[in-house]
């Protein structure tokens, strides 16, 4: 519910005079879903609009339709060829959409690759026409769409065609254009920011705020770093006016995209939340981004927890991921927190990435000891210490980076690894160690460069408790031909959508990670090497 992408589409679908939005979660208990404004059932709604931000929700969103009372595949919902309550238009959206939407696409009537701002209201306006005749035609409205509307991904409209279980070609019929550009937003008069505040969500109080768009820092695991060029760094003022509609009772504001904030904005920034005794919140910061600015931002704010994201635990595989961090910057960035207020420091770090060897390992956890005695110093002269906790992940390789090409490490091989960094940590005092499930990161691994064949299983998944290896085998659908690693040349389902990115880029940038070289940061005024900004 505190979702921003969920609340920015809320806002404005409601901001359209003829139409009302209302807001449906898939409840906790087995009752079938009701819309949180008037808890009306699924079934009265002719258009539904699905945020996906996550692998982990695709089988929550088929599982929403079929207690709701929704045909969840679209081919069968389609069959009734008016849009009505009972069979409606179900559009998709959210990042993991444009990601890679195959495995969601045999249930979605429409797709909207990219950011909502610039292809909802004209979709909108196009739903409204089609609605004044009664909503006749599905496939006359999504052909309309597919053909005329920008940043539209009809997957009825694309066959995928497959040889000796690889895939061959995308076969777009009805002229339909392949790849489907998505949709991205210029410069904002108002940045984006919460629109509903309510004490009944895990952030309840916390006012969100975007700086900008994409990430110019070029981490080659980051999915959102690469589908959201070009990078958007917002201007102080549009910020500062997002800011101004939180309200008096907010007190807890959230910045999101602080790795891309200009100093000077951060001081500007810092003025404003001072003035109105606003205390700030992020998830997680660059050490290198790390300001004399936003640290007495942070000390006037009185946080007491902060991350920091080292992500590879040696120098060579931050250079291999091309995370662009030093250990001498995070040493200081630890120290210059915890001098600042910060009690519980958080470090997150992934386990299995391209490379990693047990030196990587050793070396994790060596620095991790290292900064404990840095904040321990700080925590000893103010006579208490901060908590140190250690986050590790599984590196699961992602579409649209240059890891697509990468293998997933293997769950026996992560457990190893976990089992290793628990013994490199037993009896150190003051470390906390929290551990993600590698066969959780396996399935998401599956999800995350599947195809229609993987959407498939979903609902076998969402119909029933099973155990998901066995249900892929048992409709022959192998979980390790996803998490294998690729080659230059294969074609990928998701390339159905056109982020602008070079495949030869993408490539180039997976050999230099396996050979450990950086690659500078993206400059949209000068840089031409990905392809996105190639005319522009």
């Amino acid at each position: 519910m505190s979702n921003l992408g969920m609340q920015l589409v809320y806002g404005l679908v409601n901001a359209h005079p003829d139409l009302v939005c209302e807001r449906v979660f898939l409840p906790d208990s087995k009752s079938p879903p009701r819309s949180v404004e008037s808890s009306r059932p699924l079934t009265d709604f002719p258009i539904l609009l699905c945020t996906v931000s996550f692998e982990q929700d695709y089988v929550n969103l088929v599982d929403l339709l079929i207690r709701g009372g929704i045909e969840p595949f679209a081919a069968k919902r389609g069959e009734r060829d008016v849009i009505a309550p009972g069979a409606p238009l179900v559009v998709g959206g959210g990042v993991a959409t444009f990601i890679n939407p195959e495995p969601l696409a045999p249930y979605f009537d429409l797709l909207l690759p990219g950011e909502a701002e610039p292809v909802l209201p004209g979709l909108l306006d196009r739903l409204l026409a089609h609605a004044a005749r009664g909503f006749p035609s599905r496939d006359e409205l999504l052909l309309e769409l597919a053909l005329h509307q920008p940043g539209c991904y009809v997957p009825r409209f694309y066959e995928m065609e497959y040889r000796d279980g690889e895939l061959a070609a995308i076969n777009p019929r009805s002229k339909v254009p392949c790849p489907v550009r998505k949709a991205t937003l210029q410069e904002p008069a108002v940045a984006g920011h919460s629109l509903l505040l309510t004490a009944d969500t895990e952030f309840s109080d916390l006012f969100l705020t975007e700086l900008g768009r994409g990430c110019s820092r070029g981490c080659r695991f980051c999915a959102a770093g690469f589908v959201y060029r070009p990078p958007r760094l917002w201007p102080a003022a549009s910020i500062i006016c997002a800011l101004e509609e939180k309200g008096e009772q907010t007190s807890r504001v959230g910045l999101l995209g602080m790795e891309m904030a200009r100093a000077a904005d951060l001081a500007r920034i810092s003025e404003v939340l001072g003035a109105s005794s606003c205390q700030l919140s992020f998830s997680s910061l660059r050490a290198d981004a790390i300001s004399p600015e936003l640290l007495k931002l942070l000390g006037a704010s009185g946080l007491k927890t902060a991350a920091i994201a080292p992500d590879g635990g040696s120098e060579r595989l931050r250079r291999v991921i091309n995370k662009g961090i030093t250990e001498a910057e995070l040493l200081w960035a630890a120290e210059e927190l915890v001098k600042a207020g910060v009690t519980n420091l958080k470090l997150y770090f992934m386990i299995g990435l391209p490379t990693e060897t047990e030196q990587d390992l050793q070396e994790l956890a060596g620095l991790t000891l290292r900064i404990r005695e840095r904040i321990g110093a700080v925590g000893r002269a103010r006579g208490r210490l901060a908590g140190l906790t250690v986050s590790l992940n599984s590196f699961v390789p992602k579409a649209w980076t240059p890891f697509q090409f990468a293998a997933f490490a293997g769950v026996p091989e992560l457990k190893a690894k976990i089992q290793f960094l628990r013994r490199q940590f037993a009896g150190q005092a003051n470390i906390r160690l929290n551990v993600d499930n590698p066969d959780n990161a396996f399935f998401q691994a599956v999800l995350a460069r599947g195809d229609r064949k993987v959407g498939e299983m979903l609902f076998h998944l969402a119909a029933g408790p099973a155990n998901w290896r066995q249900l892929f085998r048992r409709h022959d659908v192998q979980p390790e031909h996803y998490t294998r690693e690729r080659g230059r040349d294969e074609l990928f389902v998701w390339e159905v959508i056109g982020h602008g990115i070079s495949r030869a880029y993408l490539w180039a940038e997976y050999r230099r990670a396996l050979a450990g070289k950086s690659t500078p940061v993206c400059d949209t005024a000068n840089c031409r090497r990905c392809g996105v900004c190639d005319g522009k």
